[in-house]
């Protein structure tokens, strides 16, 4: 009895874990949808923003600006570089933190001065526990990605590239494709090519009859907007990486979903055998024991008749 109470408990106990995980499914899925209305809310903003830096340089393409690489100078830049790591508050997603942490790692070893930004506690505890130095954690912004904590976290980062203290800037994160497709990206933030914005306007836009007159000046105009497409680019990076960890979550749930399953299924057959034999075992105890019994009464039956019999003999022999 008690094998079958082990497995009656067992098979209780994988049905709550697995309420568990499909509760957290469920949850994912709806922070998910909710999370993606929110980027297409926003979306329609920052492609105006990136129009209009391309529509400056449609009309001074020489103007300079800080945030640009110098003329003649293509990638390799010295001095510091940082790097905006995004990860999450929690597990259970599956390789979603593993593979930014991993990324941000092979990052930070092809360039020795660097300086680390990180979103989310486990790439904060992973850091921590390898003694990486970290410049400035941003807390609470992975589970809840919204403008005002992107704009916390852009201004850290121009402040410290407005100083110098940084001369190129990373974001790494995690690109969501589709629900079964999230791959670690490493985007560069700052500084921008002026070849990224040079393309040709679109059909829809209306051609300059007057001339455009910058207050105070085209580099400054240059300069705030950039600083609006680098919020968005931030915004889109911690929105992307927050879907991408709801995705990976969903499918770790359901793949654990569909594992108690198999394991319910077997812990029924094994149920179902043991009550069986345990059943089998009781008949053929029961049937032996009738058998004793009915052995025991013929047994006796015997030893009466033939003590009736031996009594009969004296009889007659007296």
């Amino acid at each position: 009895m008690s094998n079958i109470k082990e497995i009656k408990n067992r098979i209780k106990s994988v049905q709550d874990t697995r309420k568990i995980t499909n509760a957290m499914y469920l949850i994912s899925s709806t922070k998910l949808q909710k999370a993606k209305k929110s980027f297409e809310a926003t979306r329609p903003y920052f492609d105006a923003v990136s129009h209009e830096i391309k529509r400056i340089f449609r009309i001074d393409e020489n103007v300079q600006s800080r945030y640009f690489y110098p003329k003649g100078v293509i990638e390799d830049l010295e001095g510091t570089y940082g790097y905006l790591v995004i990860t999450a508050d929690k597990g259970l997603a599956g390789a979603y933190n593993q593979n930014v942490i991993k990324e941000a790692v092979r990052m930070l070893s092809e360039h020795e001065d660097n300086m680390l930004f990180v979103v989310g506690e486990c790439g904060r505890n992973y850091f921590v526990s390898h003694d990486i130095p970290i410049e400035q954690s941003f807390r609470y912004s992975s589970q809840n990605p919204t403008l005002y904590r992107a704009r916390e976290i852009t201004s850290a980062l121009l402040d410290k590239y407005d100083k110098g203290e940084i001369t190129k800037m990373y974001v790494i994160f995690t690109d969501y494709h589709n629900s079964y497709s999230e791959a670690a990206e490493v985007m560069r933030l700052l500084p921008f090519h002026k070849a990224d914005f040079n393309i040709a306007p679109p059909v829809w836009e209306k051609k300059v009859r007057v001339p455009f007159k910058f207050m105070p000046n085209l580099t400054e105009v240059l300069d705030n907007t950039i600083e609006s497409y680098v919020l968005g680019i931030v915004y889109g990076a911690l929105v992307d990486s927050f879907v991408s960890e709801q995705s990976a979550r969903m499918n770790a749930m359901d793949s654990a979903n569909k594992s108690a399953q198999e394991i319910l299924d077997n812990l029924r057959i094994q149920y179902n055998h043991t009550r069986q034999s345990m059943i089998t075992q009781e008949i053929t105890e029961v049937s032996a024991g009738a058998k004793a019994m009915k052995r025991k009464k013929e047994k006796k039956a015997l030893e009466r008749q033939k003590e009736l019999i031996r009594m009969l003999q004296e009889r007659n022999d007296s």
